[in-house]
């Protein structure tokens, strides 16, 4: 079995009176753990209040608070490809992340996932992810290795001031020309869980998309996201008409099967741009990793 050292997290959301139970917000929002489980990691003190200690079947549910527990997996899939770190000093460490491979613990993977490998190959234990991309998506990663300092770095992302600059293959008519467009819109989470949805409301996703390539039946285009929803590039992609080359998940859900290793998401965190924010110069990361092109 494997077990986490390092906690995850979930903030318990917004809940109509009466609330549920912690065992019933669990058991509903990890589907994949059976209610038994969560019941047994409750009653083993393993799962943790952020200011209680241990949680136990009498804790109330508290909106918006935060709780604490250590991912279990009977067994843990490999994922057969490596990462490479392209830069690291005391502040940051830039990563190069294969597809298939997930950025933090979760699902089925506890070590197989992009923040424990370098924590073991780098024996920096206080590494935290300043953003992620999808398990399916290949590219850059920036990670904090300094606490002092991370707030800094973080609030780049949150203030949108890191440029990011992805690739991505898609189907296409030959006849199809060079086009760009500039996708704003509402994402919310959909059904199942995992799988994102637009929806009415505020706008609080925007992409610019550039199709610059067209060889035979494939495009290849260039994506900039101005914000950072889940999913939001896929969902953007489809909703212009060319979902990316091997999603399993939009435009429509596939059939759930174990991962194809010959056919990843043609989908590249190709860049980050950056004024850093200690010494003030002018930082640009740029990923190795290349598409079915």
């Amino acid at each position: 079995m494997g077990i986490s050292k390092h906690p995850s997290v979930v903030t318990l959301p917004k809940a109509e009176k009466p609330y549920p139970s912690i065992l019933s917000f669990l058991s509903m929002r990890f589907p994949g753990i059976s209610r038994k489980t969560w019941e047994e990691r409750i009653l083993e003190g393993k799962v943790i209040g952020e200011n209680t200690g241990p949680i136990t079947p009498d804790t109330a549910y508290t909106p918006l608070s935060r709780i604490f527990y250590f991912r279990e997996v009977n067994s843990e899939p490999v994922i057969p490809f490596t990462e490479k770190i392209l830069y690291l000093d005391d502040e940051i460490l830039v990563a190069c992340k294969p597809h298939f491979l997930p950025v933090t613990p979760g699902g089925r993977y506890v070590d197989e996932c992009l923040l424990n490998r370098l924590r073991r190959s780098t024996g920096i234990e206080d590494l935290v992810p300043l953003h992620r991309i999808d398990r399916e998506t290949a590219g850059i990663v920036l990670f904090s290795v300094n606490k002092k300092s991370r707030g800094l770095y973080g609030t780049l992302f949150m203030n949108g001031k890191v440029e990011k600059i992805y690739q991505a293959i898609a189907a296409c008519l030959p006849t199809q020309q060079t086009a760009s467009w500039d996708v704003a819109n509402r994402i919310e989470r959909g059904t199942p869980w995992f799988r994102m949805k637009t929806a009415a409301g505020t706008v609080n996703a925007r992409s610019t998309i550039n199709l610059v390539e067209v060889k035979g039946c494939r495009a290849r285009f260039i994506l900039q996201p101005q914000t950072g929803k889940t999913h939001q590039l896929r969902i953007h992609m489809g909703g212009v008409g060319f979902g990316i080359l091997n999603d399993r998940y939009y435009p429509e859900l596939q059939e759930e099967s174990e991962d194809n290793f010959g056919t990843p998401l043609q989908l590249v965190a190709q860049a980050v741009r950056f004024k850093d924010p200690i010494s003030g110069t002018e930082r640009k990361f740029v990923s190795e990793r290349t598409l079915l092109w």
